[in-house]
């Protein structure tokens, strides 16, 4: 076994017990997801994986709730003890400003442009599973555990009535989920979130013949 697959294990183990099963939006199999994304976009744009990698299993490190005041700082938080994780575990110290670097600028809500082709990596894989039928189910899934119904009964699509993506989880895919496509950096990214938006459109105009019969 090569040393990266070492810290694949090892990271892995991490996620498990960081990531609990209580939010499946945010839970150890989104992390598992978004680091195979990770890793296949490195290798297609050229992005050092031992960089990548740790940064994408480790980048909710902290888990703050996205209607938590704090959540902007969230990523900042994570990368701070994902760096002091991988410092004690021995993991190679020329890395770690990479990675801390690529866990910061991966959140939508802190803004940080990101200024390697490893952030813009990890960035992308996060936000793609953010869309298509993993999307989907994920919106669903936040909105549920905050108490909030799926759409609003009589507006699906918000034709006559402002977007109001606080209340209704549908909502959210035009205020934040189509326009996430829109901020990938990488063109492999960019070929599959188009991919995904195409199911998510379709899935909205399934959704509206079922709820209109």
């Amino acid at each position: 076994m090569n040393r990266l697959n070492i810290w694949r294990e090892a990271f892995d183990a991490k996620a498990r017990e960081l990531y609990p099963a209580t939010d499946p939006a945010h839970d150890y199999l989104h992390i598992r997801r978004v680091a195979t994304a990770a890793v296949e976009l490195a290798r297609q744009e050229g992005a050092d994986v031992m960089i990548v990698l740790p940064a994408a299993y480790l980048h909710d490190f902290v888990a703050i709730p996205k209607d938590d005041p704090r959540r902007s700082h969230a990523s900042a938080l994570s990368a701070d003890a994902a760096a002091e994780y991988l410092s004690r575990a021995g993991y190679p110290e020329r890395y770690l400003g990479a990675i801390r670097h690529a866990i910061q600028a991966h959140s939508f809500s802190a803004r940080i442009a990101c200024e390697t082709i490893e952030a813009k990596v990890v960035q992308d894989a996060d936000r793609l599973d953010s869309l298509g039928a993993i999307g989907i189910a994920r919106c669903f899934t936040t909105t549920a555990l905050m108490g909030r119904p799926y759409y609003h009964e009589d507006d699906l699509l918000a034709e006559h009535r402002p977007l109001d993506d606080k209340n209704y989880a549908v909502d959210h895919f035009f205020v934040k989920l189509f326009k996430l496509a829109g901020t990938l950096q990488t063109g492999s990214a960019r070929a599959e979130g188009a991919r995904r938006v195409a199911f998510m459109q379709g899935y909205l105009k399934q959704l509206q013949s079922e709820i209109t019969t």
